[in-house]
């Protein structure tokens, strides 16, 4: 385990603005591709966006809580951009669908974007063979699917008037009902999918470990 440490510190430092940009690149298209499929599902382009003051919101959240546990979750639900369709037919309108965009699923994804990153750099061409890329790609895939999925922000009236990842599910056709009792499994699905991707990243870098080992004890025999 040591050894696969060493590895993976290696990695980092040669890797770190590469697994940034994967980071950032992924935390945004995330945005992106939710906004899309809204827009695709629904078959109309949204009309409104609303900005919030989320520095203010979480001051006022610390300055007012009493109790200092409950501050993090509150503030981890705190929105920082709305975008959706309203239908104004009803008074002053009611939001049919959003995208929240919530700063602390952004540092989620982004935190996955880093270790997609990682895990790319181990699995290059001349550290695995192809097999073990194809076998590697398709746990990080897994992973990052389990992660991405359960921190959709995306709100639907039928479905749920918070933003929620059993939204998508809705979308895609899953009863309201059922999808709504999946609901708190979410961090249930997004810890394991962490885990597959660090134990991916693990196993890659035992695999480049032993490979060096054997080059090395190639060219001394």
């Amino acid at each position: 385990m040591r050894a696969a440490l060493s590895i993976i510190t290696r990695q980092v430092r040669r890797s770190w603005p590469r697994m940034l940009l994967w980071g950032l690149g992924f935390a945004v298209l995330s945005q992106v591709f939710m906004l899309l499929a809204l827009v695709a599902r629904f078959g109309a382009l949204p009309n409104y966006v609303t900005f919030y003051d989320w520095i203010g919101n979480v001051v006022r959240i610390i300055t007012s809580t009493p109790s200092w546990a409950d501050i993090p979750p509150i503030i981890a639900e705190e929105w920082l951009i709305e975008v959706g369709r309203m239908n104004y037919d009803y008074g002053t309108g009611i939001s049919v669908w959003s995208l929240n965009v919530i700063p602390s699923r952004l540092l989620v994804l982004f935190g996955l974007g880093v270790l997609i990153g990682l895990a790319a750099s181990l699995a290059r061409r001349e550290s695995c063979s192809a097999p073990e890329r194809r076998g590697a790609t398709l746990a990080t895939g897994a992973g990052a699917v389990l992660v991405a999925m359960t921190n959709a922000t995306m709100s639907w009236v039928v479905c749920c008037a918070t933003p929620t990842w059993v939204v998508g599910l809705s979308m895609m056709g899953l009863g309201v009902s059922t999808s709504l009792a999946l609901e708190r499994l979410g961090p249930v699905f997004s810890y394991l999918g962490f885990a597959l991707l660090i134990a991916t990243i693990l196993g890659l870098a035992l695999r480049k470990r032993a490979r060096q080992r054997l080059y090395r004890e190639t060219t001394h025999a």
